[in-house]
């Protein structure tokens, strides 16, 4: 599956950190693996590591997304994943509009690795908690590093400021199976 070379959005730069890919790394019938890699991460701030729970406000310092619509929708689903393990999911019924809790039957399994300079961040989610295919998906990420310095990373931004609600930011495009 493609990987996403992520952009800081240049209204804020990051400080240390040299760049963000992300991926879709496997999808079966029961899970769907996502990874993020970030590179230059010697100045991270990784929030502590807490139980697996639901949790609003991930997006406050490092944090993993996705968001995923169907191709000509109005509405999406958001995904918020923290190296701490916590996770929130949001439905959308258009651009920022009607929030709600997006169900999910089993927590994702978020884990963290670090080494050196480099973080991989993988996010676990169960199939039964997305949206069917096709899907038109972004995957972003909050970094905040040392001294509160925060960059907003996607495959696009909109000019004026992050958004990552922004279609532009979904530049994924993932088909419905083929039957068989």
């Amino acid at each position: 599956m493609e990987t996403f070379d992520l952009t800081a959005h240049p209204a804020h730069p990051a400080k240390a950190v040299t760049g963000v890919t992300a991926r879709i790394l496997s999808l079966d019938a029961n899970w769907m693996t996502l990874r993020w890699k970030v590179d230059g991460a010697g100045s991270l701030v990784v929030p502590p590591f807490a139980r697996r729970a639901r949790t609003n406000g991930l997006w406050q310092t490092t944090c993993f997304e996705l968001f995923v619509k169907a191709p000509g929708g109005a509405g999406y689903a958001e995904f918020n994943f923290s190296p701490s393990e916590r996770w929130a999911a949001y439905d959308f019924t258009g651009y920022r509009a009607g929030m709600a809790e997006r169900h999910v039957e089993r927590p994702p399994v978020c884990t963290p690795r670090r080494g050196g300079s480099v973080l991989i961040f993988d996010a676990a989610i169960p199939v039964s908690a997305l949206p069917p295919l096709p899907w038109v998906y972004g995957l972003t990420a909050v970094i905040e590093e040392e001294g509160g310095v925060k960059s907003y990373w996607a495959s696009a931004h909109p000019p004026e400021k992050p958004d990552f609600h922004d279609p532009a930011c979904m530049a994924g495009r993932l088909a419905a199976p083929e039957a068989p």
